[in-house]
């Protein structure tokens, strides 16, 4: 009898993990990149009706060709997805889709159906083991396995509705804001050829234990629709599809073996785009003096760019150059202000020369970083040197607490936060930060301890 149980339980525990966000995948950052992708996603976002600059795109770094929702208003994206998209009016079509499932909430629906579902296998499953605990081994089987299969059949159907209702909603805030739908339709035929492609049994395919409509079916449904849109013929702006080719290249030298990189963008190749890519392949390569030269072209190409400039300071810094970097990223810092991982980066140069003088621009543009941009461990830890060179060693575990906490290491950061607490006056800002996260961290603790 165990073993049956065992098996009916593992049934039950796959439709609740099917429901759960992918969790695992790191978070690629980079300011260029944040900036394009949000750009590309407002009007969409502002089409579904959500707040102006609510909408958030966050890029995780996997292969696979992907993208999600898992709660609030931000939409994941994989970086296989990037790469695998041949313009911008793609990816704009699969965050377009993905608003719509925001729009359509969803996120918590999809909770109540994995429920529900859990309930028809709890249910079956407790018949099951009454039945076989009578001597009626073969009814309780077959008990367990017809309930696990009207569950996992119940959430699968609900989730091509929810598949389907997104596909449509996407393309109605698509003509909303005066956008193409080309892009999403184009994409549906990328999606098809993976299927071709990995599925040898295709056309054996039982659509009905999919997630997903297969996808020559949404491609079918949409088009209609989408071609009959009054923007279908529009053209994706010129100077927005040049950034994402460029976004393409500095994401492939970045994810890809250098050698890999210098295949696919030979020398002979003078794009931005390449230049970008042969640039990280040079970094990752260790070959720095040969980066510095591929950047400094595109700094010529573009003198006062914030992001060549940008990728000039890091090469420079990371190849144990802090003082050479400090001008570039200074420069690009003045152009961009309102990009706070160009000024933490700026931050970590001037600490990296050891030399006293410079922390005090080191302190300013750290702390603007810190408050523009509540993800950046690292600018915090940088911020928490400073404190800590000074001798202000609560402001220094503040420091810490926040970082602590941006990395869900929740016992660090409470004790952290309430180390501070002692040694700031009480009633200040800082002061009524370090008591927000330690209340936030004690009772995250508790919630998990219980």
């Amino acid at each position: 009898m165990t073993h049956p149980l065992r098996l009916a339980i593992a049934a039950l525990l796959a439709i609740t993990l099917a429901v759960q966000p992918v969790a695992a995948q790191s978070v690629l950052r980079d300011a260029e990149t944040e900036a394009f992708l949000n750009e590309l996603a407002q009007p969409i976002g502002v089409a579904a009706g959500l707040r102006q600059g609510a909408l958030k795109i966050v890029l995780l770094g996997d292969p696979s060709i992907n993208a999600f929702v898992a709660g609030g208003q931000i939409v994941y994206i994989h970086s296989g997805l990037i790469m695998a998209a041949d313009n911008a009016s793609e990816v704009q079509g699969v965050i377009a889709h993905e608003v719509g499932h925001i729009a359509g909430g969803h996120i918590i629906r999809g909770g109540e159906m994995a429920k529900a579902a859990g309930g028809i296998s709890i249910l079956s499953l407790l018949v099951g083991v009454a039945a076989m605990a009578a001597g009626a081994g073969s009814a309780g089987m077959a008990a367990m396995a017809a309930g696990q299969q009207a569950a996992l059949g119940r959430y699968l159907s609900f989730s091509r509705a929810q598949e389907s209702s997104a596909d449509a909603a996407g393309s109605g805030f698509l003509r909303t804001a005066h956008l193409s739908g080309k892009g999403m339709l184009s994409f549906f035929g990328k999606l098809r050829q993976e299927e071709y492609r990995y599925a040898s049994s295709y056309r054996k395919t039982d659509p009905f234990q999919q997630t997903h409509p297969m996808s020559a079916e949404r491609q079918a449904t949409l088009e209609g629709d989408i071609t009959k849109s009054p923007y279908f013929a529009v053209p994706t702006d010129p100077a927005l599809e040049a950034r994402f080719q460029r976004i393409k290249g500095k994401l492939f030298g970045f994810t890809q073996d250098p050698p890999v990189t210098m295949a696919k963008y030979p020398e002979s190749n003078q794009t931005a785009q390449a230049r970008y890519a042969r640039t990280y392949a040079w970094h990752r390569g260790a070959y720095p003096d040969r980066a510095v030269k591929e950047i400094d072209k595109l700094v010529a190409s573009a003198p006062h760019d914030p992001y060549y400039l940008e990728l000039k300071g890091q090469v420079l810094l990371e190849s144990g150059r802090p003082r050479e970097a400090i001008p570039p990223l200074r420069e690009a810092v003045a152009e961009r202000p309102d990009q706070p991982l160009i000024a933490a980066t700026l931050g970590h140069a001037l600490i990296a020369t050891e030399d006293p003088a410079q922390l005090p621009e080191a302190k300013r543009v750290l702390r603007v970083a810190v408050q523009r941009d509540d993800e950046n461990p690292f600018a915090w830890y940088q911020l928490g040197l400073i404190y800590a060179g000074e001798g202000d060693t609560a402001r220094a575990m503040l420091a810490s607490a926040e970082r602590y906490s941006m990395q869900g290491e929740t016992r660090l950061a409470m004790q952290n936060a309430e180390a501070a607490m002692k040694g700031i006056p009480p009633g200040t800002p800082d002061y009524i930060r370090a008591q927000d996260i330690a209340m936030a961290t004690r009772g995250e603790s508790e919630r998990r301890r219980r």
